[in-house]
């Protein structure tokens, strides 16, 4: 491939209750919720994207909540692990804070030089903190439950279980342009662009584990980043014309889509960077409002009629 992606866009999965998924990802994990929509294929449920203050690629953890969702299986064909970066000196900091939200966490854990610690969100979804060696510059949300110096700064990596790794490597190298760092065992690392925490990706290995599952509590696709529309349109002509399966381009509102499954089962997207969360609200004001795409605006009475009452936590308010 000529054009090779920069990083993680987002990571979206399915959650339950939509109170319980907002309490806990803006509260527990000091996140801000980005943006209040609906799943546009699906407009009877929210959208919820949490990430920093603006919402930037790289720092988004979105989900489509059903409040009696089954539950998902986690295992082969799916992302089994999402990772977000950490300040070094802060995972003891986080295991007290997450201990007084009543969230149980593991031991922390030092692999490839980096600390981590891993839990579970309240629908089962497993999620790591991990402390990066280099550090990470991006500026956190800041709360009083979660002060910046400690703040999670931005998606740090995903983890892909596969049964087979060849075909899975071969389409994250060739089809999206990373590059393959090592190997530990049987889980291999590849990176984008520059590296570092939100442009990582791990292929877990595990033949014997059953197949995913995907529903409450388990991840339905995983983002890169594209600079534009115009680097989609021909990113999207290469993946074709390798024999990729590729949707049309979707106009997500806040982004344009395209969306393909890599051979170990794992649904990816390739979304822009561009217009970004504030096209349709203040940057102050993000999240606050149930916002709908123009074509959906017709139907707001009845949407929202369907969708539950949501009350945004006041961690969401700019201080």
């Amino acid at each position: 491939m000529s054009i090779k992606t920069s990083g993680l866009h987002h990571v979206t999965a399915i959650g339950g209750d939509p109170q319980r998924n907002a309490d806990f990802y803006t509260r527990a994990l000091g996140l801000r919720l980005v943006k209040t929509t609906v799943n546009f294929d699906n407009p009877g449920t929210y959208h919820l994207y949490y990430g920093d203050r603006s919402g930037k690629p790289g720092s988004l953890m979105t989900f489509f909540p059903w409040k009696d969702a089954p539950k998902g299986r986690h295992g082969t064909g799916q992302a089994t692990t999402t990772s977000f970066s950490v300040p070094e000196t802060s995972l003891g900091w986080w295991k007290r804070h997450l201990a007084e939200s009543r969230v149980e966490t593991s031991q922390i854990r030092d692999s490839d030089g980096e600390e981590t610690l891993t839990f579970l969100d309240p629908d089962g979804l497993k999620l790591a903190l991990v402390a990066h060696p280099q550090g990470d510059p991006r500026d956190p949300w800041d709360t009083k439950l979660v002060p910046a110096e400690h703040a999670i700064r931005g998606l740090h990596s995903v983890t892909l279980s596969v049964s087979k790794e060849d075909a899975t490597a071969g389409m994250l190298t060739d089809g999206l342009g990373l590059a393959f760092e090592h190997q530990e065992g049987n889980r291999l690392r590849f990176s984008a662009g520059e590296g570092g925490p939100g442009a990582l990706v791990d292929v877990l290995v595990t033949p014997d584990a059953p197949r995913g599952l995907v529903a409450a509590g388990t991840v339905h696709h995983v983002a890169w980043r594209a600079p534009d529309e115009e680097t989609q349109a021909a990113w999207r002509a290469e993946l074709i014309d390798d024999g990729v399966n590729v949707t049309s381009i979707l106009d997500r509102q806040y982004f344009r889509s395209i969306y393909f499954r890599e051979p170990g089962g794992t649904l990816l997207e390739v979304a822009t960077d561009e217009p970004g969360f504030a096209i349709d609200e203040p940057l102050l004001e993000l999240g606050r409002a149930l916002k709908l795409p123009p074509w959906l605006e017709p139907q707001r009475e009845d949407i929202e009629a369907m969708l539950p009452k949501l009350d945004l936590p006041s961690e969401n308010n700019p201080r």
